[in-house]
């Protein structure tokens, strides 16, 4: 009984994998589920056969282009999780700190639930700054740059150049991949954002839950080495291992 129920496990691993980068190698699949070749190949095969992904020669690629969502989409997805992460995240938060919240559903939360302990918040994210916005004991600043709607943020050469004005002691980032090779998003110009962000940081902390594990977004942000602390509500055996090889320390909400 346990073999079926673990092979449909792993291709459904397969075929969020697929969705979330687009197209996967044979190779990576083999290395992030920890099984042969031919126990892979006989996976897409199948998963080929439903419809699920496009099986070719050196791996699979995803049935649909896979999109980035909008900030009101994402919202509603891993609800529960993102809860957790966030009160998790806002424990990390000492009195009289200057944090970075970022753009994100995640973020998002941590800025709703803040108590007032005397921070001096900066964000380029506009739900962020509205949450935030004439609270006791929390002022903030609000990055100038592009408005780009999709993601909620301010983007551009205007706020790559303001954020050379500050640094913070603790930088919330978020992403939509995790992989061995570190965190990716879906923009370029938000990428380029919080790589700014992450150099004028003492301290990086990645708020993800499980889902974005195993996924290579569009663009890369930074290795795993330039972040301290990555948070989540599941700790998988891949994320284990590459977080382990860096040095970042993995936490497990609640």
């Amino acid at each position: 009984m346990s073999g079926p129920v673990f092979a449909e496990e792993r291709r459904q691993r397969i075929v969020d994998a697929v969705r979330a980068r687009g197209r996967v190698r044979l190779s990576d699949l083999v290395e992030m589920l920890g099984v042969t070749e031919p126990t892979i190949r006989k996976d897409l095969s199948e998963l080929h056969n439903r419809r699920l992904l496009r099986r070719t020669h050196g791996g699979a690629i995803a049935v649909e282009s896979h999109l980035e969502q909008t900030l009101h989409d994402r919202s509603g997805q891993h609800r529960d999780a993102k809860l957790k992460i966030a009160q998790a995240c806002r424990a990390e938060i000492a009195r009289g700190e200057s944090v970075y919240l970022d753009s994100g559903t995640t973020v998002q939360a941590i800025a709703e639930g803040l108590e007032p302990l005397d921070l001096n918040i900066l964000t380029n994210a506009l739900g962020v700054a509205h949450a935030v916005a004439g609270r006791e004991g929390l002022r903030h600043t609000l990055l100038g740059g592009t408005v780009r709607p999709l993601g909620g943020s301010l983007v551009g050469p205007v706020a790559l150049e303001t954020l050379g004005r500050f640094t913070v002691d603790v930088a919330f980032i978020g992403a939509s991949g995790l992989t061995a090779d570190g965190i990716s998003v879906a923009d370029v110009t938000e990428a380029q954002v919080k790589q700014a962000v992450i150099d004028r940081a003492r301290r990086v902390v990645a708020p993800m839950d499980s889902s974005k594990f195993g996924a290579a977004d569009f663009v890369a942000v930074c290795g795993l080495d330039r972040v301290d602390v990555i948070i989540t509500e599941r700790v998988t055996e891949d994320a284990a291992r590459w977080c382990d090889a860096h040095g970042v320390e993995l936490r497990v909400a609640g």
